[in-house]
């Protein structure tokens, strides 16, 4: 269960109650799919299965149940999944072994809703799925290739992995500009960094067409190209967006347009960029920003930061905050992680947390994972 100690805090004596009904949806899953319990401890539980397609039926039916549950808005239930396909050494009534590690480290990856998949285990699961790459798990010297579950009516998009660290490799890139010189800069610019620029385009369509073929971990876009030199690199960041996920974008722009910003804000900050073309000549700024970006982070030009901020509102929860509080909330919509906002500010990075939570607190966002949390908390900065 994600956040457990959370909703044991909250709820407390009602919590056994919560944990049991949980626990009973879990138990009918896994015997109407021909699975045995093996173990159950505090709020997890642990079963093996004669095949791989059993464990996702019940994986599934296990999610499906929980997200659609009508839960009190205080009692709000999400489980992680982790499947993996292993030889064991069975001991006792149980079962031991690296492979029992390995089952156990990939749930504890997961987001609450989410269903992660070793590649072993995608081995006759007969379900689709997302590759979501190779990531290191500490205590076990192997990495693993890890997938997510994808079906009907459950949630698809969520915040990086928990715990793990995605195993490094070059990242790619496509750089889209009518401006072959400005291109050619760029292109040689993330060279020189060791990011793999896949392909160029002139146009929307070369770039819809590049990212299609390549599946870049970041597309560089302008904001106006041919033929009308309007929006047609706004238009083209949506569609990537919208069709390839897993690809961030980072718009460059040559004046601040906080309308198409907000526009492309709109769903979600994480893996969006947008700056201003004149931040290309602080090269670490931008390499940064790019970076940030592929790897599913967000990275807003203070420029465009300070005149959304400085629009008029009405009645806006982000008027709660203090200055430091909205100082602090201003560098996260830049895409700066809590190390970098108390460079910035001069401050501790302890000091740091304690206002990233009052501002939580003060925009009454949900519990969530943090950088769920940051990604809302952008939003309501940026978008209201």
């Amino acid at each position: 269960m994600e956040d457990s100690s959370g909703l044991a805090d909250r709820l407390g004596s009602r919590y056994a109650g919560v944990l049991s009904d949980v626990r009973e949806l879990q138990r009918g899953a896994v015997a109407r799919t021909g699975g045995r319990e093996i173990d159950c401890r505090g709020d997890e539980l642990f079963a093996v299965f004669e095949e791989s397609r059993l464990a996702t039926a019940a994986a599934l039916e296990i999610q499906h149940a929980v997200t659609g549950r009508d839960w009190p808005a205080d009692e709000r239930v999400r489980v992680r999944v982790g499947l993996h396909t292993g030889e064991a050494e069975q001991a006792g009534d149980g079962f031991v072994g690296l492979e029992v590690h390995r089952a156990s480290r990939i749930c504890q990856a997961a987001h609450g809703g989410q269903v992660l998949l070793s590649e072993d285990a995608l081995d006759g699961a007969a379900a689709d799925v997302q590759e979501l790459g190779e990531y290191e798990f500490r205590g076990l010297r192997e990495p693993e290739r890890l997938f997510q579950l994808l079906a009907d009516g459950l949630p698809d998009d969520f915040p990086p992995l928990r715990g793990v660290r995605k195993r490094e490799h070059a990242l790619t890139a496509v750089v889209a500009d009518d401006s072959i010189l400005l291109r050619e800069g760029l292109a040689r610019l993330l060279a020189e960094a060791e990011i793999d620029v896949v392909g160029q385009a002139s146009d929307a369509d070369e770039l819809m067409l590049k990212v299609r073929s390549y599946h870049p971990d970041v597309a560089i876009v302008d904001i106006r190209m041919p033929p009308t030199q309007t929006d047609e690199g706004i238009r083209a960041a949506r569609e990537i967006r919208a069709r390839h996920p897993s690809t961030g974008v980072l718009v460059l722009s040559q004046h601040v347009a906080h309308t198409y910003a907000v526009e492309l804000l709109a769903d979600s900050a994480q893996g969006l960029g947008y700056l201003l073309k004149d931040r290309v000549a602080d090269v670490d700024e931008f390499l940064g920003a790019v970076r940030r970006v592929a790897e599913g982070g967000s990275a807003l030009d203070p420029l465009v930061v300070a005149e959304l901020v400085g629009r008029s509102r009405g009645d806006d929860p982000v008027e709660r905050l203090s200055p430091r509080e909205r100082e602090v909330l201003e560098l996260m919509a830049e895409g700066r992680s809590n190390q970098a906002i108390g460079q910035r500010l001069f401050i501790s990075p302890r000091a740091v947390e304690k206002h990233v939570t009052s501002i939580f607190t003060k925009l009454r966002l949900p519990a969530a994972p943090e950088d769920h949390r940051r990604v809302l908390a952008v939003l309501r900065f940026l978008g209201s």
